[in-house]
């Protein structure tokens, strides 16, 4: 069920990117009695917003913002969907708030990891009166739970890749640097870059193919946020094309930090985990390998 759209004043606008989730929240909010405006992200959003008021701007564009806040009378924002692109500090438009932070601006643009970035973003956004709240907010069903999602359960050698592969998710996430780690007998064979969960499991698929990664032991991919990360934006998501990739590495299945991690597609996630006999789990952050579940 869609979370309620009660106790505010002002319309909801949703910060789209790439990919599903962007219509996924805006679909979620509407079914909670909220119109919400998008506002999508020149060169990454990949959807058609023809059926809501909407408008296009670019990345780092900080005074169309607020200009496009104060058209619309938006008093919360959701940032969603993917940014493949950091605007290079020549195209940031900035308000007055912005040049009064113009040098740790461009510093946090240059040199910060994605979470820096977005923390930054959404201080910025804030300074302005409007409320970032995340995607979870709106669209609460989105959150993995604990256990298996399919007919699939991870096997005991699963359970020690998944232990594994969250030591090293977790240790990266501490670095900044990337939410997913693939886990193959125990052994920890990719760290998720800045080139994203998918590009990371075709690199795996590709050095097993090469016979650098056992034939006989599949292994798991492990998604977690960041221990450090502001829960607002960029949550680890998992969708229809992480399954299919799992399955093209020889991956035994999937595993996602419940609560705090979304699956896109749900059903449709599920229904391909079934068929290429992959599993798909939320997992307990922080137990051990037997209490995952």
């Amino acid at each position: 069920m869609a979370a309620s759209g009660q106790n505010h004043t002002g319309r909801l606008a949703i910060i789209a990117g790439s990919g599903f989730l962007p219509a996924y929240v805006a679909d979620a909010a509407r079914q909670a009695g909220e119109d919400p405006v998008i506002i999508a992200l020149t060169n990454e959003a990949d959807r058609d917003w023809s059926a809501f008021d909407h408008a296009n701007l670019g990345v780092g564009n900080f005074a169309g913002l607020e200009a496009l806040f104060r058209r619309y009378g938006v008093d919360r924002v959701v940032m969603s969907g993917g940014v493949a692109r950091r605007p290079p500090w020549r195209d940031v438009r900035p308000t007055w708030r912005v040049i009064k932070e113009l040098p740790s601006t461009i510093r946090t643009l240059l040199s910060g990891g994605d979470n820096a970035v977005l923390q930054m973003v959404i201080r910025l956004i804030e300074a302005g009166g409007v409320r970032v709240v995340g995607a979870q907010e709106i669209a609460p069903d989105l959150l993995a739970t604990t256990g298996p999602l399919g007919r699939f359960s991870p096997s005991e050698e699963d359970l020690r890749d998944i232990a594994q592969g969250a030591k090293a998710a977790d240790a990266l996430g501490l670095l900044d640097v990337g939410q997913g780690a693939v886990s193959v007998g125990g052994r920890v064979v990719a760290l998720e870059g800045a080139e994203g969960t998918d590009k990371m499991i075709e690199r795996v698929a590709g050095l097993r193919a090469e016979g650098r990664i056992s034939q006989r032991r599949r292994g798991v991919l492990v998604k977690l946020c960041k221990p450090q990360q502001d829960v607002r934006a960029d949550l680890p998501s998992i969708g229809v094309s992480t399954v299919l990739n799992a399955k093209k590495a020889g991956l035994a299945g999937v595993a996602v930090e419940a609560g705090r991690a979304l699956v896109l597609e749900r059903e449709a996630v599920i229904a391909a985990a079934d068929e290429a006999g992959l599993f798909v789990c939320g997992i307990d952050r922080g137990l051990s390998a037997e209490g995952f579940m």
